[in-house]
């Protein structure tokens, strides 16, 4: 009898995407799903950058680099050290999405049986990343109570190993939305730099913090060999389906195994490049606008999710996701009963489960994550749905 491989049954499935079926059994009943459980932006891909593809003027579609073109790199370190960020072109590789990053530094960093340390909740998808490395993810808590703030040093000291090798950080968070100050960020490179770790720093969300100001893991001095930062268009310009990211150290042994895995996927996908690299011209201003909407939108879900009973959202301080604690007994069921059997006027909202964001079993199953990525109307049907969804659901 044939079989699938050990990796291939521990993979995991996505805890955000594993309610589809449910959501489409719901529209095809005529009921109206609210999609909160998704970070998928509404605000559009701007004009110029898809004119950028579309206006592009080339005989053969080419593989490009295995690094990526050397004008969007140029172009990219142009974009970093606007934000005070001081790498070169050399020092980025072009990546099929940030979740190629993601796998390449973990390939190329850790072998099998290798710790990484995250902070949780985190990305889903960083176990399934790991899975696919082969890599031991060691999770140490945060808490809803302090809004998810960096845990205290003590506890990555005593989750580290002599098989750790990495921690990962997403900052602003993914799926907490929590902004990690300075000094946060500096505890880690302290961390890192006294048991010779690397630190992942997975960057998607880096335009959009409302209150104080973004720290870059490549802000910090006196670590550059330790430091990978991870990146992706995805977020900043609504751009998901292009998959672009970036992969960006200053280690250069790092570089050189990595620019091997990428030279074995070939190249980075050719139109994206060309979307990217126009993405940099945008106008100044650009972010202030999607920024302020995704404010607006923060305040409006996270002041009626702490308006309903027994309802707690931590106010997030960057990204478009809220995570809250919802008066149920386990956040899974309620999440597929949103779905196969409540609607309020015909609609209905869907979440995803915090369960999946969390690498220790158990944890999480009164919690939701939401994503704002509706418009302020959206958003308040949907919590009109799910203030009386857990009327219903309580009684």
């Amino acid at each position: 009898m044939l079989t699938i491989s050990h990796r291939g049954e521990q993979m995991p499935p996505s805890p955000i995407r594993k309610l589809v079926p449910y959501a489409e059994a719901a529209k095809k009943r005529g009921i109206k799903v609210y999609h909160l459980n998704i970070g998928q932006p509404d605000i559009e891909t701007p004009q110029q950058i898809l004119d950028a593809v579309r206006h592009s003027d080339f005989k053969i579609l080419e593989y490009s680099h295995s690094a990526g073109n050397e004008s969007y790199r140029k172009k990219l370190a142009d974009y970093y050290a606007r934000v005070g960020i001081n790498v070169t072109s050399d020092q980025i590789i072009i990546t099929t999405g940030g979740s190629e990053a993601i796998l390449f530094g973990m390939m190329a960093c850790m072998d099998a049986g290798d710790e990484v340390i995250i902070p949780e909740p985190f990305y889903a998808n960083y176990n399934g990343f790991a899975v696919e490395a082969g890599v031991i993810v060691k999770p140490i808590g945060s808490s809803i109570e302090t809004g998810f703030a960096l845990p205290p040093i003590e506890e990555f000291e005593k989750a580290i190993t002599p098989k750790t090798k990495a921690i990962i950080i997403c900052n602003p968070n993914n799926p907490t939305g929590y902004l990690y100050s300075k000094e946060e960020m500096e505890i880690l490179k302290q961390i890192v730099v006294k048991h010779n770790l690397f630190l992942f720093s997975d960057e998607a969300y880096r335009e959009f913090c409302y209150e104080g100001t973004h720290t870059s893991a490549l802000h910090l001095t006196g670590a550059d060999d330790n430091i990978v930062l991870m990146d992706t268009i995805s977020k900043r310009y609504s751009a998901c389906g292009g998959r672009i990211g970036a992969f960006v150290t200053k280690n250069t042994s790092l570089l050189s195994a990595v620019l091997k895995f990428a030279q074995a996927r070939l190249s980075p996908p050719s139109f994206a490049q060309i979307l990217a690299e126009a993405a940099v011209d945008l106008p100044a201003d650009y972010f202030d606008t999607t920024r302020s909407e995704y404010k607006k939108r923060r305040d409006t879900i996270v002041k009626r999710l702490n308006a309903i009973p027994g309802v707690f959202c931590p106010n997030p301080g960057g990204a478009f996701y809220a995570m809250a604690s919802l008066p149920v007994d386990d956040a899974d069921t309620f999440c597929q009963w949103l779905l196969e059997s409540f609607d309020y006027n015909g609609q209905t909202l869907m979440l995803a489960p915090a369960s999946g964001f969390y690498g220790t079993p158990g944890l999480g199953k009164q919690e939701v994550r939401l994503a704002y990525v509706l418009n302020t109307t959206a958003i308040n049907a949907a919590m009109d749905c799910l203030e009386k969804a857990l009327e219903t659901y309580n009684k």
